[in-house]
């Protein structure tokens, strides 16, 4: 079967949930998980839910483990860079049971086209666990938009259909 069949049998409607790592963001500051619903709403799929949490990792690891097999795919944003606070990809990375590498690798070179060299301090990455789709993005409006819009909005419907195969 070809990609472009694969497609054509995708998943719709894909469940979310989409959270946001930052120790300084609020609801009302909140521009990339804004940016995150409204691409996915476009794209045809369905935040369940939003939540915003500090970059602390045993919380963040608790809100996705508690998510894991009850939607189809969670995104984050925020944590993913290389300063002391950010801690996501630990977080996270440990719950993963298959890593999709060339999420991390398209994303840094789609990056890199926009923002030179400094594309390579982010550790956005993306896996699989208990049938659900993980995404992690960094913080910047512009990185989710880059991401939704190049990689995942495109391809969910068919990260699912393979999920639930």
């Amino acid at each position: 079967m070809s990609v472009a069949d694969h497609r054509k049998t995708a998943a719709t409607g894909v469940r979310c949930f989409v959270l946001t790592i930052s120790d300084t963001r609020s609801e009302a500051t909140d521009t990339s998980g804004r940016a995150i619903a409204e691409l996915l709403d476009a794209a045809g799929h369905v935040v369940i839910e939003r939540a915003l949490l500090r970059d602390e990792p045993r919380e963040v690891r608790d809100a996705i483990a508690a998510r894991l097999g009850t939607v189809d795919a969670i995104i984050t944003t925020g944590g993913t860079g290389i300063t002391s606070r950010d801690s996501t990809y630990e977080a996270i990375n440990g719950l993963l049971e298959k890593r999709l590498d060339g999420f991390g690798e398209l994303f840094r070179v789609l990056s890199y086209e926009e923002i030179g060299s400094a594309a390579m301090l982010t550790r956005a990455a993306a896996g699989v666990a208990r049938a659900t789709a993980v995404f992690m993005l960094p913080g910047s409006e512009n990185a989710v938009r880059l991401a939704l819009t190049k990689l995942i909005a495109p391809e969910l419907g068919h990260v699912v259909r393979e999920l639930r195969r």
